[in-house]
């Protein structure tokens, strides 16, 4: 059953369960499905028995009734705790993109990355442009539509990822924070390059590349070209080697270096 047709099937759920009809048996009914933990077949299994009644249904067809919704239930649930857990800054869909506004970046281009494919194969994703061209919006949209697709997603910046790696190392939890981030479908790494790190912090970074690499898929937003990541990570050595996983196999989508928020706010002026 596909995402929307778990929805679809769920949107038939009514907002307050149905009141028992007084039957000891529907009673038991319901203290059983809280103890399974079934609130869909809680929520509809008074309605579905009245309307397998009066269509004189089989016990059989309302049975695999009560399971379609059970299974739509949970699959929109999955859902939703997919969507949850990246822990994005702020909601961003690739729909709500306007691409009049940027012409540098292709629709096209981005409606491949919806599907699941380029992260199963675990190829990376470079963001590349200045402030305001949508870089973020892009990033995020991205992760939401792969969480959405059914697979899992963690969002950070770089910076906090380096900070959380530092401390684990500290507290001799390295290994397992690393594994953790091993494991996610795809990595998306918010402001790549905007703090420059000493050897200590790249080095901690460059082993999630490591970890990721081929297997995993990460995506990263970052404001400045290839050329000048040698300022951010410092050691040269170190830098092509993490240039080399991020950009191998990649997509690479530069969104410009003219801020279309700047010219909303410039014209938001002007109509003053």
């Amino acid at each position: 059953m596909t995402a929307t047709q778990a929805e679809e099937a769920t949107d038939q759920v009514p907002a307050r369960r149905m009141p028992l009809p007084g039957d000891p048996e529907d009673a038991l009914i319901d203290e059983a499905c809280r103890g399974l933990r079934l609130p869909a077949f809680r929520e509809r299994f008074v309605e579905l028995a009245a309307a397998a009644r009066r269509e004189q249904a089989t016990y059989k067809q309302f049975l695999l009734d009560l399971l379609q919704v059970v299974l739509a239930d949970r699959d929109v649930r999955r859902q939703q705790r997919l969507v949850r857990a990246p822990r994005f800054p702020r909601p961003k869909r690739l729909e709500d993109f306007d691409y009049d506004k940027n012409p540098n970046v292709s629709p096209e281009v981005v409606a491949d990355l919806k599907s699941r494919s380029w992260v199963q194969q675990g190829r990376p994703l470079v963001l590349i442009g200045d402030s305001g061209t949508g870089k973020s919006h892009l990033l995020i949209g991205v992760g939401t539509a792969i969480a959405e697709a059914g697979l899992s997603v963690r969002y950070t910046t770089t910076s906090a990822l380096v900070n959380e790696l530092a401390e684990a190392e500290a507290g001799r939890r390295l290994s397992s924070v690393i594994a953790r981030y091993s494991k996610v479908d795809l990595l998306c790494l918010d402001e790549f390059g905007y703090l420059n790190l000493d050897k200590k912090g790249a080095k901690l970074l460059f082993q999630i590349f490591t970890e990721r690499e081929e297997c995993k898929a990460t995506a990263v937003a970052t404001n400045s070209p290839f050329a000048e990541w040698d300022k951010t990570f410092g050691d040269p050595r170190l830098c092509a080697a993490i240039a080399d996983r991020i950009t191998f196999r990649c997509t690479l989508i530069q969104t410009g270096t003219e801020s279309y928020r700047f010219r909303i706010t410039e014209a938001e002026r002007g109509t003053r």
